[in-house]
């Protein structure tokens, strides 16, 4: 086996699938994981995982940040949409823990088996096919890779899958993000956890970690350009007009260069598969940051295929229908995450064109004030629709 692109969706597939005493290789193009992500949310799901693994105790160990709630600040005042403290679970919270302290983690954790084996500085150039044109392996700049089956979890930009000529088709993002970090100090507000502030022209999204706010500014989707002309000062006033009390750090925002532009994407592959290849994760459907779903529906999909692939691969039974049965198995759930998303990207729209507040619906109050409701958003954010249970 061999697994392509060593972010949360590749690393828990390649965990999971040598824990199972099936050989597999990660192949990962950067020397490490110490680089700036966007994704750092851990749900309940992800964590009940690692429960079962019999990791999750030396995970937390490492410095997170639990988010309880989720809320909405407006006009009207602040609305809490989703209550992880309900979530009847051992974790009933989203562990906001920088990506490459998971991955690197989880990474140590994977070297301990012997069926792991995981190459950094690899980027994927080709792939190798048989006569028949079904995938047999990689080729990459320092050799060649065969297997059984090739995983791609490769990202939004997935090389793999344009060497397998596997497009996405846009779905409708309307927006872009501009993130960068500010400092967290003890006086902070003890509730504030994953935030989204809405104004006239933007909304802003908060997430909290351990010494640093993660924020986000929303543009409309191409508008970097427009925004780094205008300045730093519309997005310092609009972060101090917004969260008041971070106004006090809002001159740490120094220059572009401490910003991250995430192009929000939301997209999707028809066929997530080739003979000999698979694609899951944001190789085959890019998730969008709202809602934080990105690495829920990434490791999902590896414990979806995990499912599929250890029985067939040891028993000597994997073909395509196979890889049909992973994408049938999970594109339900991907749909109907992609689709609340579209919805909320074209609310965002239509807002903006019309020069109105970006804001959530007026309903919204009314149906979270409804006993129950908070929980149940809170459980649907937390496992996602249909979660997959692993069996092997």
């Amino acid at each position: 086996m061999v697994v392509v692109g060593g972010g949360p969706g590749g690393m828990v597939l390649g965990y999971l699938l040598a824990r199972a005493g099936v050989r597999t290789t990660v192949l990962e193009s950067h020397g490490d994981f110490a680089r700036e992500f966007r994704g750092d949310s851990l749900h309940p799901y992800t964590l009940e995982l690692f429960d079962q693994l019999g990791l999750a105790d030396d995970l937390l160990a490492l410095a997170h940040h639990p988010a309880r709630s989720f809320r909405f600040h407006t006009p009207h005042g602040p609305l809490t949409v989703a209550d992880y403290a309900k979530v009847r679970s051992r974790f009933p919270y989203v562990a906001l823990m920088p990506q490459s302290r998971f991955l690197t983690f989880l990474a140590e954790r994977a070297a301990e088996l012997p069926a792991f084996d995981l190459r950094t500085h690899t980027r994927v150039i080709d792939l190798l096919r048989d006569d028949a044109g079904a995938v047999t392996g990689v080729r990459h700049r320092g050799g060649e890779v065969e297997a059984r089956l090739v995983v791609a979890t490769d990202g939004r930009f997935s090389a793999v899958r344009k060497l397998a000529d596997l497009p996405a088709a846009n779905l409708g993002a309307t927006t872009d993000l501009l993130w960068f970090r500010l400092p967290r100090l003890p006086t902070d507000p003890p509730d504030a956890d994953v935030d989204l502030y809405f104004g006239r022209d933007h909304y802003l999204g908060l997430l909290g970690g351990t010494d640093t706010w993660q924020v986000g500014y929303s543009l409309p989707k191409g508008g970097y350009q427009a925004t780094r002309a205008a300045g730093l000062e519309p997005i310092r006033a609009s972060v101090a007009q917004q969260i008041p009390w971070l106004a006090d750090r809002v001159p740490a925002l120094t220059d572009f260069a401490q910003t991250t532009l995430l192009s929000v994407d939301i997209s999707r592959v028809d066929r997530w598969h080739r003979p000999g290849l698979l694609l899951l994760g944001d190789a085959a459907h890019v998730i969008s940051p709202v809602g934080g779903n990105g690495i829920l529906m990434a490791v999902q999909d590896a414990v979806a295929a995990a499912n599929r692939l250890v029985p067939a691969l040891t028993s000597g039974t994997l073909d395509e229908t196979v890889l049909a049965t992973i994408q049938a198995d999970r594109e339900p759930a991907i749909r109907q995450v992609q689709a609340q998303q579209v919805r909320i990207e074209q609310r965002t729209a239509r807002a903006r064109d019309r020069g109105k507040p970006i804001t959530p619906p007026r309903f919204l109050r009314v149906v979270t004030a409804i006993p129950g409701v908070r929980a149940r958003a809170a459980r649907a954010n937390a496992y996602g629709p249909n979660p997959p249970r692993l069996t092997v």
